[in-house]
């Protein structure tokens, strides 16, 4: 069992995708680092890419071709400036010649470089494979992008010192029972057992440092999102909403920077109607953002990055306008864990588990998370999770075009309503009452993966995508 972290639960990135978008384009980092160490960098002639299954069946609404030209150009998705994407882009397709990690011009015809193959590879539905010519010879390497912005090779040659890392955690954990036990062996909560776990690997400096970033990242997200109106790219004339929305929602506030947004919000009449449409509009305005070839934190997967900020922006503006960055920081924790456990136990890639693996996940984390911060207990946190994601069951992702947005930006809004009504839920739930324990809920949502039909699993070869074409749009 691998050691992960909160930090690889929750990652900075460029949309659409985790898996189709941010896994390929660590792939071409990871490949680039290969033929650095193995001293064969300088010697590449020429470059192929091979993508498979769902990666070669969605690739081009998820921007997945884009995404291998980005990382094999050396660009980092953390911190490329989003506007110059469409420029290094149009060079490389203008010119055929693509600046090898910034370093090295090769000949790169795009069209004919990166190969769209509709075959399945055996270990993971998205695979991909690096092939360079050197010397007159082919030298290839294949990865697999596994949901979240995870890649990983088959051989698994760090599979050993995942082990070795995990071991070293105080408070090792693989499933829900192990995680109440820990809090209840120490009588802690589950966020405080979690910072203890992140301290072996960082610095409370640290830990604060990345934390406040991943949540700057997902209120400007958010800001960016509501203030931004038009259609989306792609070819479906997807009108943003969240900006309308926002507008009749917001009034006459003024505010300059995003925190003084934060705080204007909280100015703002609250009924149950302006709840929903509040909640509805901060999980549309990151996925809008998302479609659009924007940053936007992984959470657990850029598909369902509005639930997770939208039920935490929630909390701020409706439920507790005294709360900050302590509060951020210990949602996020708890968030954060239980996404691992969903990626221990099952899957979050939506071509292994259809949708429940992302904006499930996304709503189980979030619910958990909200659930604390209301005073759940550690017991009452997990049940919150499992309500969520047992709403969630079944979800099947079948993107119109292949694209990340219908269903997949509503379905944020949705998952973000469904958490915060489980973490109300959980709240009122005596745990010796409960008849679904979280493990079990992890353990069907993976048979359930197993036994959906491969035309539900992010190919668009079913549902909606079969149902309602580009043209139709």
């Amino acid at each position: 069992m691998e050691c992960i972290s909160v930090f690889d639960m929750l990652k900075i990135g460029v949309g659409p995708s985790s898996s189709h978008t941010l896994g390929p384009w660590r792939a071409a980092e990871r490949w680039i680092k290969e033929l650095k160490a193995a001293n064969k960098f300088d010697k590449v002639e020429k470059i192929t890419i091979d993508l498979y299954g769902s990666l070669s069946l969605t690739g081009k609404g998820h921007a997945t071709d884009f995404a291998i030209m980005l990382g094999l150009s050396g660009a980092d998705p953390e911190t490329i400036p989003t506007e110059s994407i469409d420029i290094i882009i149009a060079s490389i397709r203008n010119t055929n010649v693509l600046v090898l990690n910034n370093e090295k011009n090769i000949e790169f015809n795009p069209k004919e470089a990166i190969v769209f193959n509709r075959k399945f590879l055996p270990f993971h539905a998205n695979g991909m494979k690096f092939t360079a010519i050197i010397d007159g010879k082919k030298v290839s390497s294949t990865f697999y992008s596994i949901g979240g912005g995870f890649v990983v090779k088959e051989e698994r040659r760090n599979a050993k010192r995942n082990i070795e890392i995990f071991k070293a955690f105080p408070y090792p954990i693989a499933k829900g029972k192990e995680l109440l036990k820990y809090c209840s062996d120490l009588n802690k909560s589950i966020s405080e057992v979690v910072i203890e776990n992140e301290r072996s690997l960082r610095s409370d400096k640290e830990i604060d440092y990345e934390m406040n970033r991943i949540w700057q990242t997902m209120l400007e997200c958010m800001y960016i999102g509501c203030h931004t109106e038009g259609n989306l790219p792609g070819g479906l004339n997807v009108r943003r909403r969240a900006f309308d929305i926002h507008h009749k929602l917001i009034g006459d506030q003024a505010y300059e920077t995003p925190q003084e947004w934060l705080e204007s919000i909280r100015k703002t009449e609250v009924k149950f109607r302006q709840i929903l449409k509040w909640v509805s509009c901060f999980a549309l305005s990151v996925n809008e953002v998302n479609a659009s070839l924007g940053r936007v934190v992984t959470a657990p997967t850029n598909g369902s990055a509005g639930v997770i900020p939208s039920v935490l922006m929630y909390y701020l503006v409706i439920e507790n306008h005294e709360a900050g960055y302590k509060d951020i920081k210990q949602f996020l924790m708890v968030a954060g864990e239980i996404g691992s456990l969903f990626k221990k136990g099952a899957t979050i890639s939506a071509a292994m588990g259809g949708c429940q693996a992302e904006i499930g996940v996304s709503a189980a984390m979030a619910a958990g998370a909200l659930c604390e911060l209301l005073g759940g207990s550690p017991e009452q946190v997990l049940i919150a999770a499992e309500i969520a994601m047992e709403h969630h069951l079944g979800l099947t992702c079948d993107p119109i075009g292949g694209l990340v947005q219908i269903p997949c930006i509503e379905r944020n809004s949705m998952g973000a309503i469904k958490a915060i009504n489980a973490a109300e839920l959980a709240l009122e739930t005596d745990p010796k009452n409960v008849k679904v324990p979280f493990d079990e809920v992890v353990n069907t949502m993976w048979e359930t993966a197993k036994d959906m039909h491969s035309k539900y699993k992010e190919t668009s070869e079913g549902g909606l995508a079969v149902r309602v074409s580009l043209s139709d749009c």
